[in-house]
């Protein structure tokens, strides 16, 4: 059976969920939230996540987004909206498949099974929740970069691109690669919005002349550490 992580803001249905999931023989967890469910994603390396999309301190698309930054664990979405648009903005942003309420509990089983199967022989578990690159460190699950300790203040975006560089750093990211990882399907040609983010970047990490985020004209950037030598 597998450990099962549910994350959603209604108490009747968390309630179901985990008397219906034990009956079932699985391990389960809750969290009413975005941030808690973060956190716990993080701490507990669930076998599977069942996500809310309606959540009340951040949408549900962007919690999917977040945990695919650093996480493969299979992410089943629920929701009460059964839009062609939402269930490929859900499926494009990382989850795994899409739930429509009200739904069967033989059926999210069902589907448990399913993304269980459909998982590699050897998931990544040691991917990190903090990256530390050079002098700067990222907690991919609460979104903040310091760099020599101190807090640099970044936007979503901006933390998608930097995190991004960094999962890939000293290799150089195109423009079509950035965009789809971090603005998502349909900005393959917008690479002016590539530039005007990572002029941002250079301006708040003190980088003015590229040093620490390169560019590789006409193809795209690299993080780039230097080493120190000593003497």
């Amino acid at each position: 059976m597998a450990r099962v992580l549910v994350i959603d803001d209604d108490p009747s249905l968390l309630r179901a969920l985990r008397l219906g999931l034990k009956s079932g023989g699985h391990e389960v967890s809750s969290a009413n939230n975005a941030e808690q469910g973060l956190s716990l994603t993080a701490l507990t390396a669930p076998d599977v996540v069942v996500l809310d999309l309606g959540l009340p301190d951040l949408d549900g698309l962007e919690v999917c987004r977040r945990i695919r930054q650093w996480s493969e664990v299979p992410i089943i979405v629920l929701s009460a909206t059964d839009s062609d648009e939402r269930k490929i903005l859900a499926l494009n942003g990382g989850a795994d498949d899409y739930v429509t309420k009200p739904f069967s509990m033989g059926e999210l089983e069902a589907r448990i099974r399913a993304v269980l199967r459909n998982r590699p022989n050897e998931p990544d578990a040691d991917v990190p929740a903090t990256l530390r690159v050079g002098e700067l460190e990222l907690d991919l699950v609460h979104h903040e970069v310091r760099q020599r300790d101190v807090r640099v203040e970044l936007t979503a975006k901006e933390f998608g691109l930097l995190a991004f560089l960094a999962r890939h750093v000293e290799r150089t990211c195109t423009h079509q690669m950035i965009l789809s990882a971090v603005w998502g399907t349909g900005y393959a040609s917008e690479a002016q919005y590539v530039h005007a983010y990572v002029h941002r970047l250079r301006v708040k990490l003190a980088d003015e002349n590229g040093e620490l985020i390169e560019t590789t004209p006409g193809v795209g950037y690299r993080l780039h550490v230097a080493t120190e030598t000593n003497g």
